[in-house]
């Protein structure tokens, strides 16, 4: 047996610690790397990144292999050290090595290394992967051999193997992940992604323009009357209706009213052979079902209905696109909410009570209502009348201009 200096011993044995620190790193590092960096750097083609993701995606080999040379090293280096304290202090120098080896342990190869691997886990994963992948080749029987014993105790424990995917992530999850990057994303940027999300929660009915709201021209107005509407309409599209606008004949477009005009052919029978005809679209439809609709057919606009076929609003393509990239105009004013003070505004009864919460940052509640006139009637349970005053959710209500029933404007504060 050879006799090796104390020297040589405290050498082999600062050797071992080192190389317990590398595999206490390693461990962390590898659990903590990011998944998504990774995938990238992976499709990219990068060697390193290909290592480290067949580390990861095999962690019982990889974990065997990391504990396997941990405690390796780990049990050598208390032998080492039992021998250098017998050599120095005799019998006494076993309890002393116990003590001492277990701090020096304990602070320099896990504690320090595993949290300065937690705080750097992507510049340790893809060096330490250069040993470990050879590593888990050169002992891959050891380690097979470890994960049938470990397999089995699992089983008679009566604990199954399964692999799960915890990779999917729920959209609520992904936009946790896009708000905690917002300093490497612009707040547009991650607006955008987040209203993406939430598009597929958002019905039709919820971006339409109300029906009461909807431009339309009625063919059975005289002619001079039709031809202003569609001259002054600010529309591309015009919807044209006979009668009641549940009886819709089609769309015109601005560019034909031109055409007739020009051409000397303005009549109501050009007008309807003009047409394009009538789209429509249950209310129950998800923005994002619409969107995808609206881009196979090549339509921008189309009438929501209800079950029972009743016309219920108008929903354009620039309504969808504006919940995800927000509104085209930032005037408040133009969307019937206008500022009167700090926490104070004077807003439309017609507006969405979804919008007031978006543009203001407001939480009134969603669930019995639509609009706000539909939300202050079913606070008071009757027709408000003018001047009349209410607290609910923290907001107070002031009923400022009242006309058939319906809340025209109401001054909003938020408590």
């Amino acid at each position: 047996m050879v006799d090796l200096s104390t020297e040589n011993l405290f050498i082999i044995l600062f050797i071992l610690l080192i190389m317990s620190a590398f595999f206490s790193g390693a461990e962390t590092s590898l659990m903590s790397v990011n998944r998504y960096k990774l995938k990238h750097k992976y499709k990219q083609g990068d060697k390193l990144a290909s290592k480290v993701t067949y580390l990861i995606k095999n962690p019982d080999k990889t974990l065997s292999l990391i504990l396997l040379m941990n405690n390796f090293v780990n049990i050598l280096a208390s032998a080492i050290s039992t021998i250098i304290a017998i050599k120095l202090y005799g019998e006494a120098g076993i309890a002393i090595s116990v003590v001492v080896l277990t701090v020096v342990i304990l602070i320099f190869a896990e504690v320090t290394p595993k949290t300065l691997a937690a705080l750097h886990a992507d510049k340790i994963a893809y060096p330490v992967s250069w040993l470990l992948y050879p590593l888990m080749k050169i002992l891959r029987p050891i380690i097979m051999i470890i994960n049938i014993i470990t397999k089995s105790i699992l089983t008679i424990l009566g604990i199954k193997d399964n692999k799960i995917n915890q990779e999917l992530l729920t959209k609520d999850e992904i936009k946790l992940i896009v708000k905690e990057s917002s300093q490497r994303i612009p707040k547009s940027h991650e607006d955008m992604i987040v209203n993406m999300l939430d598009l597929e929660k958002v019905k039709v009915e919820d971006a339409m323009i109300p029906r009461s709201e909807v431009y339309a021209v009625d063919i059975e107005d005289e002619l001079t009357v039709i031809t202003e509407k569609l001259t002054t309409s600010k529309h591309t599209r015009i919807p044209i209706y006979q009668q009641e606008i549940n009886k819709l004949l089609g769309f015109l477009h601005k560019r034909t009213v031109m055409e007739m005009l020009l051409t000397n052919n303005f009549s109501k029978d050009f007008i309807r052979e003009s047409l394009s005809p009538p789209y429509y679209i249950p209310e129950d439809t998800s923005l994002t079902s619409q969107l995808i609709s609206f881009k196979r057919g090549r339509k921008r606009i189309g009438f929501v209905v209800d079950e029972y076929g009743d016309v219920k609003g108008l929903v354009t393509l620039n309504d969808i696109l504006e919940e995800i990239v927000g509104e085209f105009n930032d005037d408040n004013r133009d969307l019937g909410i206008i500022k009167i003070s700090d926490n104070t505004y004077m807003i439309d009864g017609s507006i969405q009570i979804r919008e007031i919460n978006k543009l203001l940052d407001w939480k009134i509640s969603e669930d019995a209502a639509k609009t706000i006139n539909g939300y202050i009637l079913e606070c008071l349970e009757n027709i408000p009348k003018k001047g009349e005053t209410f607290i609910n959710e923290g907001y107070v209500f002031e009923i400022i201009e009242i006309s058939n029933n319906f809340v025209n404007n109401v001054k909003v504060t938020k408590k």
